[in-house]
């Protein structure tokens, strides 16, 4: 076991020397540090010395990847990507480009994200898994049939629906949440309620469907033909069986969102007004603010390389079967 995973660490090595170096390169394909100094000092007309300057106080005076005039090893180290991209291995995620610093940021925001897409995530699987048991049981029936018409139908629909329709119908028709917002402690219960409704709604269709093909998989194994013929009910049969079976499948779709929980929602926080993860990407993309989106890409790398690596380890937890040497 110690061995599979030192393994897998090193294997995450060089992913993410690739990510780093493509992550670095399309954002400076895209803009060039000139283009980041004229948006940051927000003016039409901007002298070349104060262009010059900005670069100089942020450490984009360097050049990109080799720097031709130095000697040694400085011809690597004196450069954009080294002092920039390279500390980001040791967790070093330095300054944003409007001072603050990213690692501070992070560790604040990262707990109003937590609180919206943990209750998301534990919630929607268990009403995608309740759903889809249902579905399962009542096969080849017209519950079966309308309920696959209504996951599709969910499916169909842009998350953005469900935003903007809970917030016109429950915050400003009925008046029984605030349409955006945050504060810390028991009160931001009040201002997750509708943004957790909305997340676990959006879910419904693709989780409840796929849950749906996995159990009617299962249903037709032989070991199913089995337990029914020793008399268990039909309950019995999908609780402690089929369940229990597919619970490989389910693992790969859950153990490997759990780190990306941290990473927030893009979109929800966004709209909902929640100062987390989600909306500071937003806003450094906006503002072209290259140290916060390489960080959070970064960062996005590791948690999503550990998600699968927690996915490998918990299939021993299901099914004995599986073991690494």
């Amino acid at each position: 076991m110690i061995a599979y995973i030192t393994r897998r660490f090193l294997y995450a090595i060089p992913i993410l020397i690739g990510v780093n170096v493509i992550t670095f390169a399309l954002f400076f394909v895209v803009n060039t540090p000139e283009d980041m100094a004229n948006l940051a000092l927000g003016a039409k007309r901007v002298t070349p010395e104060a262009v010059e300057r900005w670069k100089a106080e942020r450490g984009y005076d360097k050049p990109l990847f080799v720097n031709a005039e130095a000697d040694g090893a400085a011809r690597l180290t004196d450069t954009i990507f080294f002092q920039k991209s390279i500390r980001l291995f040791v967790f070093d995620f330095g300054n944003a480009d409007d001072g603050r610093n990213i690692g501070h940021e992070i560790r604040t925001r990262m707990w109003p994200s937590l609180a919206l897409a943990i209750p998301v995530f534990l919630i929607g699987l268990a009403v995608n898994i309740t759903f889809a048991l249902m579905l399962a049981f009542f096969r080849a029936t017209y519950i079966d049939f309308w309920g696959v018409v209504v996951c599709v139908a969910m499916m169909s629909i842009s998350t953005l629906f469900y935003i903007i329709g809970g917030q016109y119908l429950v915050s400003k028709t009925w008046s029984l949440v605030p349409i955006s917002g945050y504060a810390p402690g028991i009160d931001a219960a009040k201002f997750l309620i509708l943004p957790v409704v909305v997340g676990v709604a959006g879910g419904i269709g693709s989780g409840s469907r796929w849950y749906r093909t996995i159990f009617l998989e299962e249903i037709n194994r032989d070991y199913v033909r089995t337990a029914r013929a020793k008399g268990l009910s039909e309950l019995t049969v999908l609780f402690r069986h089929v369940l229990k079976n597919a619970m490989i499948p389910i693992l790969t779709g859950a153990v490997v969102v759990i780190p990306t929980l941290f990473m927030g929602s893009l979109i929800t926080e966004s709209f909902f007004g929640i100062p987390g993860l989600g909306s500071y990407v937003i806003d450094a993309i906006q503002a072209q603010d290259f140290a916060v989106v390489r960080s959070m890409v970064f960062l996005g790398s590791v948690l999503y390389i550990l998600g699968l690596l927690l996915t490998d380890l918990s299939y021993t937890l299901v099914d004995p079967r599986v073991r690494f040497e």
